[in-house]
């Protein structure tokens, strides 16, 4: 008897210290309106100082190149929490790290594309040391991820890390990295002139708003590709469905999900290069159709390849000298992790479990398309606002996902107070991001449009 009233006595104490340790370290949710904020005037200070795009001294050459970075081990993968850390055991389809490399005579860019759920923060890390023995700085490269839940993961250290991508392994960091150098490398070998031409179609039987049945669905396919006059061509695809045909009770496979099987069709059916990156996915599912899984991979990509295909065959290629790459490093909201619709977690707590990395955006004009890079699961919705920046300009407008920080979810500011997983659990940096988002995604496109 004294030995179980001292258990309940330690379990007792144990109870009230951690609820004492969570009583202190619960703030209120910060509503202040995001244009009164110091880390808006600081943002939009930055942004002013950023420079001018350089004049071109020449038309466009680009190249382009792959590597493959399927690992000779196997790794947790990352995306599905529910899977606790769990190994593939079998490679459905090798994982690739792309480059595509344009340069106007002033400027040179590197578009990366990674087979990975996101672009991880740390490999960025390790880049901005690196890309310098490439000839490059993380000022000159673009980055995106096809956003597969079945890819690598092990790329994070810490527990939300950990619950994101299974425990972190440096090996895999290195892996990564060194891919995305030697892509960049191979691709900067052989630049060529190129024209540009840019399509998109819409696919609505392809996408659902997952946060809202009736809500606005970001349903187009977007399409650049270069074509050199020798007739290859490097074709750069983005759309807004969530790459999760493959769910989270199918742990053994390593795979690209439906845009892997995109990317291969569009290889085959043209023999030259291709790549993807994921859209403004904060919002958007993928449709699923098919008994099995490569059924559904195929439903999705088969019907995708076959609108870009004909959209491209009726899109003109012209040349052009525009090219201009801008970094913004953001300020943000402190970290508003919820327990409840008005309380939040101490930001140091938060930034303690995942880690405090840096966010940007970036705009990259090739020719009259503008793609804007996002550190989030920007949402479809807010994509659509953004694409009322360029009409009227003549311009095109990819927004792409994934660029080498993540801040969880950018959702439109209407549904912050929902209980969902994507404006609850994901929401990482308080209300009115939305917006904020909006409005610099918006001054980012001006500003890289300008001549």
């Amino acid at each position: 008897m004294k030995l179980l009233r001292r258990f309940v006595f330690v379990l007792l104490a144990v109870v009230g210290l951690l609820a004492l340790f969570i009583a202190a370290n619960l703030i209120p949710v910060d509503e202040t309106p995001y244009a009164q904020t110091d880390f808006y005037r600081q943002t939009i200070d930055r942004l002013a100082s950023l420079p001018m795009p350089a004049p071109a001294k020449q038309g466009l050459r680009a190249g382009w190149a792959k590597v493959n970075m399927t690992p000779n081990f196997t790794t947790p993968t990352g995306g599905y929490g529910v899977r606790r850390g769990k190994h593939w055991s079998t490679v459905h389809d090798s994982i690739y790290a792309r480059a595509t490399v344009v340069d106007n005579g002033s400027v040179r860019v590197a578009l990366v594309a990674l087979d990975l759920l996101i672009v991880p923060p740390t490999v960025v890390e390790a880049l901005k040391r690196r890309l310098p023995e490439v000839g490059f700085t993380w000022e000159q490269v673009y980055m995106g991820a096809i956003h597969s839940h079945n890819s690598l993961g092990g790329w994070a250290p810490g527990l939300v890390g950990t619950l994101i991508a299974g425990s972190y392994e440096e090996r895999i960091v290195t892996l990564i990295t060194e891919s995305v150098l030697n892509a960049i490398r191979a691709a900067n070998r052989d630049l060529q002139p190129v024209s540009v031409a840019y399509t998109e179609t819409a696919a609505p039987e392809m996408v659902y708003n997952r946060l809202h049945n009736e809500g606005p669905e970001d349903d187009r396919v977007r399409v650049l590709q270069l074509r050199q006059p020798g007739g290859k061509t490097a074709t750069i695809a983005s759309f807004a469905a969530h790459s999760t045909i493959i769910n989270s009770d199918v742990p053994q496979w390593l795979s690209r999900d439906w845009p892997g099987v995109l990317v291969d069709n569009l290889e085959k059916q043209t023999g030259n290069f291709a790549m993807y990156m994921a859209g403004a996915v904060g919002s958007m599912g993928p449709t699923e159709k098919g008994e099995t899984e490569d059924a559904q991979l195929h439903f999705i990509a088969d019907s995708l390849t076959t609108k870009i295909s004909t959209a491209l065959a009726q899109a003109p290629a012209r040349p052009d000298s525009a090219l201009a790459l801008l970094t913004l490093p953001l300020t943000l909201r402190d970290a508003h992790v919820r327990v409840s619709d008005g309380w939040r977690l101490r930001p140091w707590l938060f930034l303690k479990l995942y880690g405090d990395y840096p966010a940007e955006m970036k705009a990259l004009r090739i020719g009259p398309t503008v793609l804007l890079g996002m550190p989030a699961d920007f949402s479809g919705e807010l994509a659509m606002q953004l694409g009322k920046t360029v009409a009227g300009r003549g311009l095109n407008l990819m927004v792409t996902s994934f660029n080498g920080g993540y801040i969880g979810y950018v959702t439109p500011d209407a549904y912050y107070h929902e209980t969902r997983y994507e404006t609850r659990d994901m929401n990482w940096f308080g209300p009115q991001m939305g917006a904020y988002f909006t409005e610099l995604g918006g001054r980012m496109v001006q500003k890289v449009a300008q001549p």
